[in-house]
Parts: structure tokens; C-alpha cells; sequence
């Protein structure tokens, strides 16, 4: 195990500007993966840009185009008024 492979929880929460105890509360939730090292938990470092929300599942993805739709269906002429000004 590299420690270049993970980072600290600290390290973590200095990133995303919120406390240690949030970081930890998320991980318990099940909202950040992390991995038990010991007594301790680290993010492993392939799962950051996952839990920093800047890549999108297939899943999230299709909702996303399922929401786009929809709001262009129900506020589509409305949309297209807005963008003339």
C-alpha cells in the first residue's frame, strides 16, 4: 500500500473546504468511499474525481437528459422568448 494511493481525510476536507468531521460523517453515510486502514479511513486518490462530482455514471448521465427534456417539453417556448433578449 503507497501512500501516494490515498489521501487523508484531512487532506480531503482542506480540498473540499469543510471540516474532518463532515468528511468522516459523509463516510459513514456511504456518500465518499473510502477505504479502513487500521483505526483509521482513507479516499483512495482513483476514486477523487468520483466523489468531486467531475466525472458522471451512465445512470446520472441519462437523468440528466431525461430532466433536460422535460423542462424543454413543459418551458420551451418560454426558454426560446428568454434567449431573444
Amino acid at each position: 500500500m503507497s501512500k501516494s494511493e490515498y489521501i487523508s481525510l484531512s487532506e480531503f476536507a482542506k480540498i473540499l473546504g469543510i471540516s474532518r468531521i463532515a468528511v468522516y460523517k459523509k463516510i459513514k453515510k456511504g456518500q465518499i468511499k473510502s477505504v479502513r486502514i487500521g483505526r483509521s479511513f482513507a479516499i483512495p486518490r482513483k476514486y477523487l474525481n468520483d466523489i468531486m462530482g467531475r466525472t458522471l455514471s451512465e445512470k446520472d448521465k441519462k437523468i440528466i437528459d431525461e430532466a433536460v427534456k422535460k423542462t424543454f417539453k413543459e418551458y420551451g417556448e418560454l426558454l426560446k422568448l428568454l434567449g431573444r433578449e
